[in-house]
């Protein structure tokens, strides 16, 4: 009796430590949400996560989230005021609280994860106040160097993009508004690693029985709006081509 209980227990010692070391080997994907109002809104346990996890069965999904509302793009960019000065702009910086809370949260991550990620994905959804703010001229230079300051820091050179593009909020009369909409679409086309999300259809509100474009999301599209981020991620995950009209 004494022998056959020694033997199960030696059996039950391989058994967990053989699902420990297959824990250990699950890939871990890592989802990095940011941007300002529209991102800080989203939810990921409503859409995002759910969508993700679905579509990678065999990973573990894991995410971290630094959004605030009315941020503009030159506090995550370090190198603002330079690209600012290119284009005769004196709105200048001297701290880049976001970007600096994005290199925190990874460097904790990496501690929990000492194995690595499969994948390191970047969410953008941001503009709406460079667009106010008419500083859509040094916008693109300042995502650019964003993503790859990014690639740089986390040590991640094929770190997949995905970017919200501006809704229709300005209904095509405003100039600078469009012109981030397309900036923020050729960040992302233009880079192998890329991809935009459409957000056209995720704002419409009734008000006073008149369908408008308001600003923010509703709630129903803020969680396809986190669908739409993980599905797009996760094409670019497998090597897949994005889709080209942003659903």
């Amino acid at each position: 009796m004494k022998n056959f209980l020694s033997i199960a227990a030696a059996l039950l010692s391989i058994a967990t430590t053989t699902l420990s070391a297959q824990d250990k080997a699950k890939p871990v994907h890592l989802f990095i949400l940011s941007g300002q109002s529209n991102m800080a809104g989203l939810k990921p346990e409503i859409g995002f996560l759910p969508e993700a996890k679905k579509l990678l069965p065999e990973g573990e999904v894991v995410h971290m989230k630094v959004a605030r509302g009315g941020q503009p793009i030159r506090l995550w960019v370090k190198e603002w005021n330079e690209i600012a000065a290119k284009h005769d702009i004196k709105v200048t910086v001297d701290k880049t609280p976001y970007y600096d809370q994005i290199l925190a949260q990874f460097k904790t991550l990496q501690a929990k994860y000492p194995q690595g990620f499969a994948s390191i994905s970047f969410s953008w959804m941001q503009g709406e106040r460079d667009a106010k703010e008419k500083l859509s001229a040094p916008y693109k230079e300042a995502m650019k160097t964003l993503i790859a300051n990014l690639r740089r820091d986390l040590k991640a050179p094929k770190m997949n993009i995905v970017i919200g593009r501006l809704s229709d909020y300005g209904d095509g009369k405003a100039p600078e508004w469009e012109a981030v909409r397309d900036i923020l679409v050729a960040v992302a086309t233009e880079d192998k690693h890329g991809a935009w999300v459409d957000t056209d259809d995720l704002n419409n509100k009734t008000k006073k029985e008149k369908l408008h474009n308001d600003l923010h999301y509703t709630k129903e599209g803020y969680k396809l709006f986190g669908e739409r981020l993980a599905q797009q991620s996760v094409k670019l995950i497998n090597g897949e081509k994005p889709s080209a009209t942003g659903k």
